[in-house]
């Protein structure tokens, strides 16, 4: 049987569209003779993941990011078709996590395997999905409590910088100066104080010597007498003065009780009383005494009486008159 030349162009032209038709699956990571699984993962941001990305278990390549496009609810979250070229099965209940690649930035897929026990995830369906942190991130989480503490510091240090600038102006830096000076003279005058002082250390060296040795003897005699003075026998002395000091007691209380002539002298009313009476009289005596002398001494030769007198040494009777 003969085919015509239009059967053959027909024949060619199919066979170009249909080899053009897989080549562009091919490069969009589709593979029609291949029996590849596809998964699908919510993300609210994918950060530069890409279409042909790899999708890792374990670190193995297992496929490539298919697709990339939005939610059709609206919310701008990114839905990320998987295509899984592997034949390995994992749990319904295992996780589409996007991570960072590489130093340079880029992203992937790794799916977290779940050893639950539950059933293989099944093709068209989607995976629970999550992001983890990536070198930029850790480093931005690190930094930025660093650059808040550096700031501080700078602020500090500005800070400082001012107070030692507001010290350090023309007036105080003047004082500052004269300060210096003035240590520098005080300086200056203990070292020559200093000097002397070695110099009248040297040349008293001798007297110096002398007077340390009279020290010495000094505390060796004082040292003598505090053994002369510990062998006393100080706790019998201050018996013997205990023991006067109750004599003494005893017989202050034998005053204060009126026993014997000294208690009863300074106790019994009635010898107070005599000697307040006696004394009145002495002191009549004595004043009549004055006042009539001749009343007690009286010499006359021819007989005649003494002249009386009151108390105020007034004439009461004249004996020459007879009144």
């Amino acid at each position: 049987m003969k085919i015509s030349r239009e059967v053959k162009t027909a024949i060619l032209v199919i066979s170009g569209i249909a080899l053009l038709i897989f080549l562009f699956n091919y490069l969009k990571g589709e593979n029609l003779l291949d029996s590849s699984r596809t998964y699908y993962a919510v993300y609210d941001n994918v950060e530069g993941l890409t279409p042909s990305a790899p999708v890792t278990i374990n670190g193995q390549i297992v496929g490539k990011v298919q697709n990339i496009k939005f939610k059709e609810d609206g919310s701008g979250k990114l839905v990320v078709k998987l295509l899984i070229t592997n034949d390995f099965e994992f749990s319904k209940n295992s996780t589409a996590e996007l991570y960072e690649a590489g130093l340079i930035g880029g992203k992937a897929v790794a799916i977290i395997p779940a050893f639950d026990g539950a059933s293989p995830a099944k093709t068209e369906t989607f995976l629970e999905s999550k992001t983890k942190d990536g070198l930029s991130e850790l480093v931005n989480q690190r930094l930025t409590p660093l650059q808040e503490k550096i700031e501080m510091v700078m602020v500090s240090a500005d800070e400082a910088i001012r107070n030692i600038n507001s010290i350090f102006s023309a007036e105080n830096k003047k004082n500052l100066s004269v300060a210096l000076a003035e240590l520098d003279q005080t300086i200056v005058a203990y070292k020559n104080t200093a000097n002397g002082l070695n110099k009248i250390l040297a040349e008293n060296q001798e007297s110096l010597k002398s007077t340390l040795s009279s020290a010495e003897n000094t505390f060796g005699n004082f040292s003598k007498i505090s053994d002369s003075i510990s062998q006393v026998d100080l706790a019998g002395a201050a018996r013997d003065l205990q023991s006067s000091m109750n004599n003494l007691n005893q017989l202050l209380s034998g005053i204060e009780n009126g026993d014997g002539t000294m208690g009863k002298f300074l106790k019994d009313d009635k010898l107070y009383d005599n000697l307040e009476g006696a004394t009145k009289q002495l002191e009549e005596l004595l004043q009549d005494l004055k006042l009539n002398p001749k009343r007690y001494v009286h010499f006359s030769v021819f007989g005649k009486k003494a002249n009386q007198y009151d108390a105020e040494g007034n004439l009461i009777k004249d004996s020459d008159s007879g009144e």
